[in-house]
Protein backbone atom coordinates (compact mmCIF):
# COMPACT_ATOMS: atom_id res chain seq x y z
CA UNK A 1 0.00 0.00 0.00
CA UNK A 2 1.51 3.73 -0.94
CA UNK A 3 0.87 6.10 1.46
CA UNK A 4 -2.25 8.70 1.05
CA UNK A 5 -1.44 12.37 0.97
CA UNK A 6 -3.52 14.28 3.80
CA UNK A 7 -6.35 16.95 3.29
CA UNK A 8 -9.42 15.89 1.05
CA UNK A 9 -7.68 12.78 0.00
CA UNK A 10 -7.61 11.58 3.98
CA UNK A 11 -11.36 9.59 3.38
CA UNK A 12 -9.50 7.72 0.85
CA UNK A 13 -7.44 5.38 3.38
CA UNK A 14 -9.09 2.15 4.19
CA UNK A 15 -10.79 1.70 8.15
CA UNK A 16 -10.02 -1.41 8.79
CA UNK A 17 -12.08 -3.63 11.56
CA UNK A 18 -10.98 -6.61 13.85
CA UNK A 19 -14.19 -7.96 15.68
CA UNK A 20 -14.47 -11.51 17.26
CA UNK A 21 -14.73 -13.45 20.87
CA UNK A 22 -12.36 -12.28 23.75
CA UNK A 23 -8.79 -14.28 23.87
CA UNK A 24 -8.94 -14.64 20.35
CA UNK A 25 -6.04 -12.21 19.39
CA UNK A 26 -7.52 -8.93 18.11
CA UNK A 27 -5.76 -6.52 20.61
CA UNK A 28 -2.00 -8.42 19.08
CA UNK A 29 -3.17 -8.90 15.30
CA UNK A 30 -4.21 -4.87 15.35
CA UNK A 31 -0.64 -4.25 16.65
CA UNK A 32 0.87 -6.63 13.79
CA UNK A 33 -1.27 -4.95 10.78
CA UNK A 34 -0.52 -1.60 12.19
CA UNK A 35 3.78 -2.45 11.86
CA UNK A 36 2.65 -4.51 8.69
CA UNK A 37 1.47 -0.85 7.59
CA UNK A 38 4.11 0.89 9.22
CA UNK A 39 7.04 -0.95 7.57
CA UNK A 40 5.24 -0.44 3.91
CA UNK A 41 5.25 3.56 4.76
CA UNK A 42 1.84 3.58 5.86
CA UNK A 43 1.27 4.64 9.25
CA UNK A 44 -1.57 3.57 11.15
CA UNK A 45 -2.87 3.73 14.38
CA UNK A 46 -5.40 1.00 16.96
CA UNK A 47 -8.79 2.58 17.78
CA UNK A 48 -10.32 0.91 20.41
CA UNK A 49 -14.48 -0.48 20.04
CA UNK A 50 -14.30 -1.86 23.62
CA UNK A 51 -17.18 0.11 26.31
CA UNK A 52 -14.80 -1.00 29.14
CA UNK A 53 -11.55 -0.12 27.58
CA UNK A 54 -12.67 3.80 28.11
CA UNK A 55 -12.23 3.31 32.16
CA UNK A 56 -9.45 4.24 33.78
CA UNK A 57 -8.01 1.53 36.27
CA UNK A 58 -10.23 -1.32 34.93
CA UNK A 59 -7.19 -2.66 33.64
CA UNK A 60 -6.55 -6.50 34.59
CA UNK A 61 -10.25 -7.09 34.15
CA UNK A 62 -10.69 -5.96 30.53
CA UNK A 63 -7.01 -7.65 29.65
CA UNK A 64 -6.56 -3.95 28.49
CA UNK A 65 -3.04 -4.04 26.26
CA UNK A 66 -0.47 -2.44 28.21
CA UNK A 67 2.08 0.10 26.92
CA UNK A 68 4.63 -2.77 25.69
CA UNK A 69 1.58 -4.64 24.05
CA UNK A 70 0.98 -1.83 22.09
CA UNK A 71 4.32 -1.56 20.61
CA UNK A 72 4.62 1.88 19.81
CA UNK A 73 1.54 1.95 17.67
CA UNK A 74 -0.92 4.64 19.25
CA UNK A 75 -4.34 3.48 20.46
CA UNK A 76 -7.03 5.76 21.01
CA UNK A 77 -10.47 5.42 23.58
CA UNK A 78 -8.95 3.73 26.36
CA UNK A 79 -8.24 5.20 29.79
CA UNK A 80 -11.17 8.24 28.41
CA UNK A 81 -13.16 7.94 31.50
CA UNK A 82 -13.17 7.26 35.17
CA UNK A 83 -15.79 4.14 36.38
CA UNK A 84 -18.08 7.27 38.06
CA UNK A 85 -18.92 8.06 35.01
CA UNK A 86 -21.97 6.41 32.73
CA UNK A 87 -21.23 5.28 29.05
CA UNK A 88 -23.45 5.35 26.32
CA UNK A 89 -22.87 3.20 23.11
CA UNK A 90 -24.57 6.78 21.30
CA UNK A 91 -21.76 9.04 23.19
CA UNK A 92 -19.26 6.49 22.28
CA UNK A 93 -19.94 6.41 18.44
CA UNK A 94 -19.65 10.57 18.11
CA UNK A 95 -16.42 9.58 20.27
CA UNK A 96 -14.86 6.58 17.59
CA UNK A 97 -16.19 8.85 14.42
CA UNK A 98 -14.27 11.83 15.39
CA UNK A 99 -11.10 9.69 16.09
CA UNK A 100 -11.43 7.71 13.14
CA UNK A 101 -11.83 11.40 11.05
CA UNK A 102 -9.08 12.57 12.70
CA UNK A 103 -6.11 9.58 12.17
CA UNK A 104 -7.84 9.64 8.52
CA UNK A 105 -6.86 13.66 8.38
CA UNK A 106 -3.48 12.58 9.78
CA UNK A 107 -2.60 10.47 6.94
CA UNK A 108 -2.77 7.52 8.95
CA UNK A 109 -5.49 4.41 8.54
CA UNK A 110 -7.72 3.48 11.84
CA UNK A 111 -7.71 -0.15 13.14
CA UNK A 112 -10.52 -0.55 14.82
CA UNK A 113 -10.56 -3.28 17.63
CA UNK A 114 -14.31 -4.46 18.24
CA UNK A 115 -16.06 -5.03 21.55
CA UNK A 116 -19.44 -6.02 20.89
CA UNK A 117 -21.17 -6.47 17.68
CA UNK A 118 -23.43 -3.26 19.13
CA UNK A 119 -20.26 -0.78 19.57
CA UNK A 120 -18.61 -1.75 15.99
CA UNK A 121 -21.63 -1.46 14.30
CA UNK A 122 -22.43 1.61 15.73
CA UNK A 123 -19.39 3.03 14.79
CA UNK A 124 -19.13 1.60 10.99
CA UNK A 125 -23.03 1.53 10.48
CA UNK A 126 -25.69 3.82 9.58
CA UNK A 127 -27.10 3.70 13.03
CA UNK A 128 -29.28 6.03 15.02
CA UNK A 129 -30.01 6.23 18.81
CA UNK A 130 -33.35 7.66 20.15
CA UNK A 131 -33.02 10.64 22.55
CA UNK A 132 -32.51 10.08 26.19
CA UNK A 133 -34.11 11.36 29.66
CA UNK A 134 -31.98 11.61 32.39
CA UNK A 135 -35.35 11.90 34.80
CA UNK A 136 -37.06 9.17 32.80
CA UNK A 137 -33.67 6.92 33.30
CA UNK A 138 -33.36 7.53 37.15
CA UNK A 139 -37.35 6.51 37.37
CA UNK A 140 -36.83 3.09 35.87
CA UNK A 141 -33.07 2.71 37.53
CA UNK A 142 -35.06 2.94 40.45
CA UNK A 143 -37.55 0.63 39.77
CA UNK A 144 -35.32 -1.73 38.67
CA UNK A 145 -33.40 -1.12 42.40
CA UNK A 146 -36.80 -1.95 43.84
CA UNK A 147 -37.79 -4.73 42.07
CA UNK A 148 -34.93 -6.11 40.05
CA UNK A 149 -34.21 -7.28 36.85
CA UNK A 150 -36.39 -9.92 35.77
CA UNK A 151 -39.65 -8.12 37.45
CA UNK A 152 -38.52 -5.40 35.19
CA UNK A 153 -38.26 -7.37 32.45
CA UNK A 154 -41.51 -8.65 32.80
CA UNK A 155 -43.05 -5.01 32.75
CA UNK A 156 -41.10 -4.95 29.43
CA UNK A 157 -43.04 -7.65 28.06
CA UNK A 158 -46.34 -6.59 28.75
CA UNK A 159 -45.51 -3.19 27.57
CA UNK A 160 -43.84 -3.80 24.44
CA UNK A 161 -42.86 -7.79 23.79
CA UNK A 162 -40.93 -7.27 20.48
CA UNK A 163 -38.59 -5.52 22.35
CA UNK A 164 -38.60 -7.86 25.06
CA UNK A 165 -38.14 -10.50 23.54
CA UNK A 166 -34.33 -9.56 22.25
CA UNK A 167 -33.49 -8.55 25.85
CA UNK A 168 -32.37 -11.18 28.17
CA UNK A 169 -34.30 -11.22 31.12
CA UNK A 170 -31.21 -10.52 33.59
CA UNK A 171 -29.92 -7.77 32.06
CA UNK A 172 -31.16 -5.00 34.03
CA UNK A 173 -29.08 -1.56 31.87
CA UNK A 174 -30.87 -2.91 28.46
CA UNK A 175 -33.96 -3.17 29.94
CA UNK A 176 -34.10 0.70 31.89
CA UNK A 177 -32.90 1.51 28.37
CA UNK A 178 -35.72 0.01 26.18
CA UNK A 179 -38.16 1.20 29.22
CA UNK A 180 -36.73 4.73 28.80
CA UNK A 181 -37.30 5.12 25.35
CA UNK A 182 -40.67 3.44 25.24
CA UNK A 183 -41.42 6.45 27.49
CA UNK A 184 -39.39 9.31 25.50
CA UNK A 185 -40.96 7.72 22.12
CA UNK A 186 -43.94 5.54 22.90
CA UNK A 187 -42.44 2.76 21.04
CA UNK A 188 -38.92 1.41 21.24
CA UNK A 189 -37.65 -0.37 17.67
CA UNK A 190 -35.44 -3.33 18.34
CA UNK A 191 -34.52 -4.41 15.14
CA UNK A 192 -30.83 -4.02 14.17
CA UNK A 193 -30.51 -1.87 10.76
CA UNK A 194 -29.71 -3.16 7.54
CA UNK A 195 -26.10 -4.17 6.77
CA UNK A 196 -25.25 -0.39 5.54
CA UNK A 197 -21.98 1.19 6.44
CA UNK A 198 -22.38 4.99 6.95
CA UNK A 199 -18.49 5.44 6.74
CA UNK A 200 -16.26 4.81 3.84
CA UNK A 201 -13.49 2.29 3.13
CA UNK A 202 -14.83 -0.34 5.64
CA UNK A 203 -12.90 -3.53 5.86
CA UNK A 204 -14.07 -6.17 8.03
CA UNK A 205 -12.26 -8.64 9.43
CA UNK A 206 -13.48 -11.50 12.18
CA UNK A 207 -11.07 -14.20 14.11
CA UNK A 208 -12.48 -17.34 14.33
CA UNK A 209 -11.49 -19.84 16.99
CA UNK A 210 -12.39 -23.49 17.63
CA UNK A 211 -14.82 -23.37 20.30
CA UNK A 212 -13.31 -25.87 22.38
CA UNK A 213 -9.91 -23.76 22.26
CA UNK A 214 -11.77 -20.63 22.83
CA UNK A 215 -13.44 -21.88 25.91
CA UNK A 216 -10.60 -23.20 27.34
CA UNK A 217 -8.43 -19.81 26.19
CA UNK A 218 -11.53 -18.10 28.26
CA UNK A 219 -10.98 -19.94 31.52
CA UNK A 220 -7.35 -19.84 31.18
CA UNK A 221 -7.78 -16.05 31.01
CA UNK A 222 -9.76 -15.72 33.90
CA UNK A 223 -7.67 -17.18 36.04
CA UNK A 224 -4.51 -15.41 34.66
CA UNK A 225 -6.57 -12.28 35.92
CA UNK A 226 -6.82 -13.27 39.27
CA UNK A 227 -3.26 -14.04 39.28
CA UNK A 228 -2.15 -10.62 38.17
CA UNK A 229 -4.78 -9.33 41.14
CA UNK A 230 -7.88 -8.69 39.99
CA UNK A 231 -9.62 -8.48 43.14
CA UNK A 232 -7.17 -5.98 44.60
CA UNK A 233 -7.98 -3.83 40.96
CA UNK A 234 -11.47 -3.98 42.01
CA UNK A 235 -11.21 -3.05 45.64
CA UNK A 236 -8.90 -0.04 44.41
CA UNK A 237 -12.01 1.03 42.43
CA UNK A 238 -15.10 0.56 44.82
CA UNK A 239 -12.81 2.86 46.77
CA UNK A 240 -13.37 5.80 44.01
CA UNK A 241 -16.94 5.17 43.59
CA UNK A 242 -17.32 2.28 40.92
CA UNK A 243 -20.16 0.91 42.62
CA UNK A 244 -22.04 4.45 42.27
CA UNK A 245 -21.13 4.36 38.34
CA UNK A 246 -24.11 2.21 36.93
CA UNK A 247 -22.44 1.39 33.48
CA UNK A 248 -18.36 0.25 34.92
CA UNK A 249 -19.90 -1.69 37.94
CA UNK A 250 -21.70 -4.12 35.76
CA UNK A 251 -18.81 -5.39 33.91
CA UNK A 252 -18.51 -9.37 33.40
CA UNK A 253 -15.51 -9.62 35.94
CA UNK A 254 -15.98 -6.63 37.70
CA UNK A 255 -19.38 -7.41 38.92
CA UNK A 256 -19.04 -11.50 39.82
CA UNK A 257 -15.76 -9.95 42.03
CA UNK A 258 -17.78 -7.06 43.70
CA UNK A 259 -20.41 -9.99 44.53
CA UNK A 260 -17.45 -12.19 46.11
CA UNK A 261 -16.40 -8.60 48.16
CA UNK A 262 -19.75 -8.32 49.32
CA UNK A 263 -20.25 -11.98 50.74
CA UNK A 264 -22.72 -12.98 47.85
CA UNK A 265 -20.23 -15.60 46.79
CA UNK A 266 -17.10 -17.41 47.51
CA UNK A 267 -14.24 -16.60 45.56
CA UNK A 268 -14.01 -19.65 43.77
CA UNK A 269 -18.13 -19.53 42.15
CA UNK A 270 -16.79 -15.93 41.93
CA UNK A 271 -13.97 -17.07 39.35
CA UNK A 272 -16.38 -19.57 37.72
CA UNK A 273 -19.28 -17.40 37.39
CA UNK A 274 -16.63 -14.70 35.53
CA UNK A 275 -15.84 -18.10 32.85
CA UNK A 276 -19.33 -18.78 32.41
CA UNK A 277 -20.48 -15.05 31.85
CA UNK A 278 -17.67 -14.62 29.14
CA UNK A 279 -18.08 -18.10 27.84
CA UNK A 280 -21.94 -16.77 26.84
CA UNK A 281 -21.50 -13.34 25.94
CA UNK A 282 -18.86 -14.35 23.42
CA UNK A 283 -21.10 -16.76 22.06
CA UNK A 284 -23.96 -14.72 21.84
CA UNK A 285 -21.63 -12.08 19.94
CA UNK A 286 -20.57 -14.31 17.86
CA UNK A 287 -24.20 -15.35 16.74
CA UNK A 288 -24.42 -11.84 16.09
CA UNK A 289 -21.37 -10.87 13.99
CA UNK A 290 -22.02 -14.42 12.04
CA UNK A 291 -25.02 -13.26 10.37
CA UNK A 292 -23.13 -10.15 8.67
CA UNK A 293 -22.28 -10.81 5.25
CA UNK A 294 -19.66 -8.52 5.65
CA UNK A 295 -16.77 -9.94 7.14
CA UNK A 296 -14.40 -12.04 5.93
CA UNK A 297 -13.09 -14.59 8.48
CA UNK A 298 -9.74 -15.64 9.33
CA UNK A 299 -8.17 -18.55 11.37
CA UNK A 300 -7.83 -16.83 14.68
CA UNK A 301 -4.15 -19.01 14.60
CA UNK A 302 -3.03 -17.99 11.39
CA UNK A 303 0.14 -16.23 11.86
CA UNK A 304 -0.23 -15.11 8.46
CA UNK A 305 -3.18 -12.98 9.07
CA UNK A 306 -1.56 -9.12 9.39
CA UNK A 307 0.13 -9.70 5.52
CA UNK A 308 -3.14 -11.34 4.35
CA UNK A 309 -5.20 -8.35 5.68
CA UNK A 310 -2.55 -5.62 4.74
CA UNK A 311 -2.47 -7.31 0.87
CA UNK A 312 -6.86 -7.61 0.68
CA UNK A 313 -6.94 -3.93 1.83
CA UNK A 314 -4.04 -2.54 -0.63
Amino acid sequence: MHRRPHGTLAHMLPLIVLVGPTASGKSSLAVDVALTLASRGQPAEVVNADSMLVYRGMDIGTAKPTMDERRGVPHHLIDIADVTERASVADFQTLAREVIADVRERGAVPIVVGGSALYTRAVTDHFEFPGADEGVRAKWEQRLADVGPFALHEELRRLAPESAAKIEPGNGRRTVRALEVLELTGGHRPSIPEWTYALEGVHQFGLDLDRAVLDQRIDERVEEMWRQGLVGEVEGLLRVGLREGVTAVRAIGYRQVVDFLDGHLTEEEAKAAVQKATRRFFRKQLGWYRRDPRIVWLDALDPGNAERIVSEID
